[in-house]
């Protein structure tokens, strides 16, 4: 039989290893609590830190989408950067044939008289077949490839290639470079380089001005013509002439310029070239740094 000493021996060690035991219990609930603890911190850091982030990326972004004054418009024929707008740019409409296309294609004089002599394109209907046209044309800086979108503009290409036919283009400046944040062109086809000339007539205006109602406010509102895109200036509804431009960097326009064709990769790398050079005296519009000449223009 155990002594009472011996009774009170095994009492103690076994209130020791409880003791201890609930010793070691604390000190893990205290370890977890301070693990969860810095958990939580980090996920509250975290949050922080991505909010900040956040708002700091949304304000940039809108900072970047959202660009000053738009260059001064010459008063004829060109195309002029919309004021600032919304961050998303719609893009261009899809292409939607009609049985108008082509249907009717007129050239009635223009107010302003040929400043190179020409003769008007023949007019009535215009096939859409081929639907595309390549052409090259020549400049003092490069050559531009052309593949003239037939079966979505006739009308429009019907006369450049009619204006090209006569040599029209031969010898004439492309007079205005644009280097703004939402329009970067440069615009061709005036005999008088003064940004007012034309051949004599004009003519209405084709895709995507023709994808619109009459009166629809979304010819207002600007969209993407993006870089590649062949189109024509004008100085207002359907006065399309021999003037047109040529886009090298994704513009924002309203759909109220006639697209024809799209520029080949060594046109664009002339382009590139040309736009590097910048504007004459500085800004963002005006006659390009470097001359440009066109020499020819032919049809492959």
């Amino acid at each position: 039989m155990p002594t009472n000493e011996q009774r009170r021996a095994a009492a103690k060690r076994k209130l020791e290893r409880r003791l201890q035991r609930h010793a070691q219990q604390a000190r893990r609930r205290r370890i977890l609590a301070i693990v969860a603890g810095s958990v939580v911190a980090v996920v509250v850091v975290a949050a922080a830190l991505g909010t900040l982030w956040y708002r700091s990326h949304r304000q940039h972004a809108t900072q970047a989408s959202a660009p000053g004054s738009s260059p001064t418009t010459p008063a004829s024929g060109a195309p002029g950067a919309m004021p600032a707008a919304a961050p998303s740019i719609p893009s261009l409409p899809p292409f939607t044939p009609s049985p108008s296309v082509g249907a009717n294609c007129q050239y009635p004089p223009s107010p302003q008289p040929a400043d190179k002599p020409v003769k008007p394109p023949r007019s009535g209907k215009i096939p859409t077949d081929p639907a595309t046209v390549s052409v090259s044309m020549m400049t003092n800086q490069g050559p531009v490839g052309l593949l003239l979108a037939n079966n979505e503009s006739p009308c429009t290409v019907n006369s450049f290639v009619s204006l090209a036919e006569q040599n029209f283009f031969d010898g004439t400046g492309c007079h205005r470079l644009t280097t703004a944040p939402t329009l970067g062109v440069l615009q061709c086809g005036d005999p008088s380089g003064h940004g007012t000339g034309g051949p004599g007539y004009q003519f209405a205006d084709e895709y995507p001005t023709d994808q619109y109602p009459p009166n629809d406010p979304a010819l207002d509102q600007p969209v993407r013509y993006p870089r590649g895109t062949l189109a024509m200036a004008n100085a207002g509804p359907n006065t399309n002439g021999s003037q047109f431009f040529l886009v090298y960097r994704d513009s924002q326009l309203p759909p109220k310029y006639t697209v024809f064709g799209t520029i080949q990769d060594d046109g664009l790398a002339t382009l590139d070239k040309i736009a590097r050079q910048g504007v004459a005296g500085g800004g963002e519009d005006g006659p390009p740094a470097v001359k440009v000449t066109i020499t020819s223009v032919r049809l492959d």
